[in-house]
């Protein structure tokens, strides 16, 4: 259990003195419904309508659910997993779990049962709330091996309601009995409003589990809004916000903005009908501030690019003779060069008849602050969504501080940092050149792991474990993990993700594992992106059948390499990346090479491929390779592919 006494909590007001009693996302929901509670609170799409729910709605939902999960066997201190996509009644689940001081434990939608198993374990879960059927189902299967297991409480009826196995229960009927219970007794509800306090535990996260099982980051009230309240203060959020929520429900950024930022500041939140409509329902939500990865802001400038080379000719000219302009207006506002006036005006033409209505067909036209966070973002696609008029900022932060830590500020942001700190928050370097942070919103220890947490947290100061510097003017600039710092045979000193986020720049690579520990020069090992590189083929009648067949084709090759041999410019000398090969698949958490967050699992990657890495370094032309496939049945198979090993600057790339 999370909640074990007054030693604990002793020490908790001892850490975070100026906490105040009271303080947390339930006491906040209630000032909420009582001061605006007809002010609409959640929008959510269902069968191409929008439902809404104000903030009185919400609360009382909120509290009529966790009556019902109360009567289900539900306690203090119990963690309860929580699984799918985003919907209204999870969110309202969560919560529900919170007022009871109890601990959401959410998990990625698209988990394997395997994974799911072990974190069952790991926190002794005995109750879970799943979206539909299929994580049901998922559920049941897991159950077969953790018995303790005992209730599963589900949300969309189809396909279950009437037909539920033991054990398995509706949101909704639970809802109706929670609802029975505040009728008749009607001091409950003050009582719900009041037992969670400052100092007990919101919501428990994990770590990506790129070394191992991932840790249990829990994150207390006093934390998350801490963090809230720090962004506000840089500008970086503000009352009244409409926002979308569709960023996985396991991610710390969907728990911040989708409910501690959104209660705090009286957020609209609107849900997207499926994952699969999010771009679509976008443009109706019209959000005025909006996060996506540095991965789905390229893929957004891709649309647009394959968009503009099939619009008709004037678009297409329009699109070209405006957007370089403004890419290099906007190149020069951040060197310090202000335009002059005539560039302005001209900009503004170009704002009339092209960015306001490409933004407005992105659904974007309304956001004011647009967010990319969670690895270096490309020059170009950075450069591109500014010169458009969105103030596109970068921000930096881990789980372990609520992700809300520095961010670029509106005016005076520059390529190469990720901005300063918020306030209440202190950063610095150590001597061995990691980044350390301080500050309300960072958590007090993981999960059951003590080991685990003093080696994160020394006398207060979190370490980040990324390696990074403090410019003259404040800003920080992040080199990369500490732990991936590794050495070629020469010596010479390297962050592998330093160079694959360069490289992922481009929109034709999707993943790739730069290699070269204790090796004479560095190589890779490339995962294209199907859709990107299908639209170059495409338009260069590249006749492909697969995305094995169309990694190999030569034409393929040569646009990776270009790539490659681009930055090899820009990289120290003795970094440059000699071989290459292009891999018949992508990396697949599934087979346990990327995280769910898909951060490189580099031992799994080393292991799977090992015999590839070798056939790169003895110089081989190409190599018939062996790859274990694992089949929905359970059945293993082998899959043999004939794969292309190049040298860059020997190819045609290079001629």
């Amino acid at each position: 259990m999370l909640h074990d006494g007054a030693t604990i909590e002793a020490g908790a007001r001892a850490l975070h003195p100026d906490w105040r009693d009271g303080d947390t996302l339930i006491a906040a929901l209630d000032e909420n419904a009582r001061t605006h509670g007809t002010t609409v609170a959640i929008r959510e799409r269902d069968r191409g309508i929008w439902q809404e729910w104000t903030w009185g709605q919400y609360r009382d939902l909120v509290l009529e659910q966790a009556a019902g999960f109360e009567a289900a066997g539900l306690k203090a201190g119990d963690i309860v997993l929580v699984i799918g996509d985003n919907r209204a009644n999870l969110y309202v689940a969560m919560l529900a779990v919170i007022a009871l001081r109890a601990v959401p434990s959410p998990a990625y939608s698209e988990v394997a049962p395997e994974e799911l198993a072990g974190q069952i374990r790991r926190e002794g879960i005995r109750f879970a709330i799943a979206e539909d059927q299929e994580q049901v189902d998922k559920l049941l299967v897991v159950r077969e091996g953790v018995p303790e297991l005992a209730t599963i409480a589900y949300d969309d009826p189809r396909g279950l309601k009437g037909r539920e196995p033991p054990g398995v229960v509706a949101l909704e009927a639970l809802l109706a009995k929670g609802r029975e219970r505040l009728t008749r007794e009607p001091a409950l509800r003050d009582d719900l409003l009041k037992r969670a306090g400052v100092h007990d535990v919101a919501v428990l996260l994990h770590s990506s589990g790129t070394t191992g099982a991932p840790k249990g980051i829990p994150l207390k009230h006093g934390h998350v809004l801490s963090g809230v309240r720090n962004a506000a203060a840089a500008g970086y959020f503000r009352e009244g916000e409409v926002h979308m929520a569709y960023l996985p429900m396991a991610w710390v950024g969907d728990f911040l903005f989708s409910l501690a930022a959104a209660i705090t500041l009286r957020f609209v939140v609107a849900i997207p009908e499926r994952q699969e409509t999010a771009q679509h329902d976008l443009r109706e939500i019209a959000p005025t501030i909006y996060f996506s990865s540095p991965r789905a802001w390229s893929n957004m400038l891709t649309r647009v690019q394959v968009g503009m080379e099939e619009s008709t000719w004037l678009k297409r000219g329009l699109f070209e003779h405006f957007v370089p302009f403004a890419v290099e207006l906007e190149r020069r506002r951040l060197e310090g060069r202000e335009p002059s006036a005539l560039k302005r005006l001209r900009w503004q033409i170009g704002r009339l008849l092209v960015f306001g209505p490409l933004l407005d067909q992105l659904g974007l036209s309304r956001v004011e602050r647009p967010y990319t966070a969670g690895e270096a973002i490309g020059e170009d696609v950075f450069l591109f969504f500014r010169a458009l008029g969105l103030n596109l900022r970068q921000f930096y932060g881990q789980t372990e501080n609520c992700a809300l830590a520095v961010a670029q500020g509106a005016g005076d942001l520059q390529l190469h940092t990720v901005g300063r700190p918020f306030p209440g928050i202190e950063v610095r370097i150590d001597e061995t050149g990691e980044i350390l942070m301080r500050g309300d919103n960072v958590f007090d220890g993981y999960h059951g792991d003590e080991a685990a947490s003093a080696k994160a947290l020394d006398r207060g100061w979190l370490r980040t474990g990324d390696a990074g510097q403090v410019e003259p003017d404040g800003q920080i600039v992040v080199l990369g993990r500490v732990s991936e710092v590794v050495h070629t045979a020469s010596g010479t000193r390297y962050i592998p993700t330093y160079i694959e986020n360069r490289l992922k720049f481009s929109p034709y690579i999707r993943d790739v594992c730069v290699v070269g520990r204790g090796r004479p020069s560095l190589a890779a090992i490339v995962c294209i992106d199907f859709e990107a590189v299908g639209h170059f083929a495409q338009e260069n009648a590249v006749s492909y059948t697969s995305y094995a067949d169309l990694s190999q084709k030569p034409e393929v090759y040569d646009l990776v390499e270009r790539t490659i041999a681009t930055l090899n410019k820009r990289l120290p000398d003795g970094l440059a990346i000699t071989r290459f090969v292009n891999l018949h698949k992508e990396f697949d958490p599934d087979d346990g090479e990327v995280t769910r967050t898909r951060k490189l699992k580099r031992d799994v990657i080393d292991a799977h491929y090992a015999p590839i890495v070798e056939a790169l370094y003895a110089g081989a032309g190409e190599i018939a390779f062996e790859a274990r496939v694992a089949y929905e049945t359970g059945a293993e198979g082998v899959l043999k592919r004939d794969l292309a090993l190049r040298t860059v600057g020997v190819g045609r790339a290079a001629a």
